[in-house]
């Protein structure tokens, strides 16, 4: 701050300002790559570290990459548009399309990674769906990649003996996945709550999404509920932050 009370931006601020007003324009496009370190010094005469703190900047948000030995260069990736409500209506479920294709529309989304079986509930989730301490939930843990790239880790937990012997007990639950075969169980799913919060990720959650360093990930936490008002999925999803956008569309 100087005497007259103004803040000063740090330079490394203002030059990743510049750098971001470049691609808005057009000068850098997608997959091209931004100067490096030592154009940075010499255009704004800065020390390297400003340099990279600058670079740094951009890639804290998501705006670029970095790629080692090659420098840094604008993302190509666009971010997903996750619906929070659209997705869960029973018309989109129940015409058998997966909440995940509300999403991607028409990109290409899969599930590289599945892991379904039964294990003791956590105590968090017993205490969410009625269980008792340690008694079996159904477990369906899922990576799902888009356009090529690792976006969202998925675990949902459902009462074990709600479930045995459905589809939901198996890699591929059919059209509409869970919410449609817990409806021709007769526990259809009528209301959802979610929980939204952020923190950096673990060693695991980095190496599962590829995360770049300083990424951080969005925890959503989502539970369905039947009409009588009993909990039937506990779903904990850990979301790549610069991947997403969470879109919430409602009436007043």
């Amino acid at each position: 701050m100087t005497g007259g009370g103004v803040v000063t931006e740090p330079k490394y601020q203002r030059i990743a300002a510049a750098l971001k007003a470049a691609i808005a324009e057009g000068e850098y496009g997608p997959g091209d790559r931004l100067p490096g370190e030592n154009d940075l010094m010499a255009a704004h005469g800065v020390a390297r570290m400003t340099a990279r703190q600058a670079l740094g900047v951009l890639q804290s948000e998501g705006i670029a990459e970095a790629r080692k030995g090659a420098g840094v260069f604008v993302r190509t990736f666009h971010p997903l548009r996750r619906r929070g409500i659209q997705r869960l209506t029973r018309e989109a479920w129940g015409s058998g399309r997966s909440v995940w294709s509300v999403d991607a529309t028409d990109r290409d989304v899969v599930v590289d990674q599945i892991r379904v079986g039964e294990e003791p509930a956590a105590e968090h989730i017993a205490r969410v769906l009625g269980l008792v301490a340690d008694e079996p939930v159904c477990v369906r843990d899922r990576r799902f990649v888009l356009d090529g790239k690792p976006v969202l880790l998925s675990t949902s937990s459902l009462p074990a003996g709600l479930v045995a012997g459905s589809p939901i007990t198996r890699p591929d639950t059919g059209p509409g996945g869970i919410y449609a075969r817990l409806a021709e169980l007769g526990h259809e799913p009528v209301h959802f709550r979610e929980e939204v919060r952020s923190r950096m990720p673990t060693s695991d959650e980095t190496a599962r999404l590829a995360l770049p360093g300083g990424t951080p990930v969005l925890l959503v936490c989502r539970t369905a509920f039947t009409q009588d008002g009993s909990a039937v999925e506990v779903n904990e999803m850990v979301l790549d932050a610069n991947s997403y956008i969470l879109e919430y569309d409602f009436d007043a």
